[in-house]
């Protein structure tokens, strides 16, 4: 058994990794960071994305998801998690994708993420990473709600 869980630096993000370390059994855990490369970026948003991102290139953003990835490692084994391992994965089509790609490659028992709480026109407009991996992974998801008072 491993579980996956999904950080990219969010108090809510945050707040997933400290609720699976407090309810969950000591099992193999992967942090994993997604990134999203200038090509993508360029891709999903056009010329808008060079404004969104000034002046990175692809290695200071991936050094940038892995340090991120690091940190979550870091806050999953201060939270009681042991055998932590973090890797920071490129988005190639979109964030849930990659998540989803990464649980079937490490043949994950669990997937755990984080949810923004965006609720109603706002989760239908902007999308909901957590939504996508929960319908998506074939596999058991746990979707770990804001924390009160949010």
């Amino acid at each position: 058994m491993s579980y996956l869980i999904a950080y990219d630096g969010s108090a809510d993000s945050r707040h997933a990794i400290e609720f699976a370390a407090k309810h969950l059994s000591a099992e193999p855990t992967v942090i994993v960071t997604v990134w999203e490369p200038l090509i993508v970026q360029l891709a999903r948003h056009g010329a808008a994305a060079a404004t969104l991102i000034p002046g990175e290139n692809a290695e200071e953003a991936q050094t940038q998801a892995v340090a991120r990835a690091k940190e979550g490692a870091e806050l999953a084994v201060a939270s009681g998690l042991s055998d932590v391992t973090y890797r920071a994965v490129a988005d190639k089509s979109s964030i849930w994708q990659a998540i989803v790609d990464l649980a079937d490659e490490i043949d994950a028992s669990l997937v755990v993420t984080g949810s923004r709480g965006l609720g109603g026109v706002r989760s239908v407009l902007l999308g909901s990473v957590s939504n996508h991996v929960l319908h998506h992974a074939r596999r058991p998801t746990l979707i770990v709600p804001p924390t009160e008072g949010r």
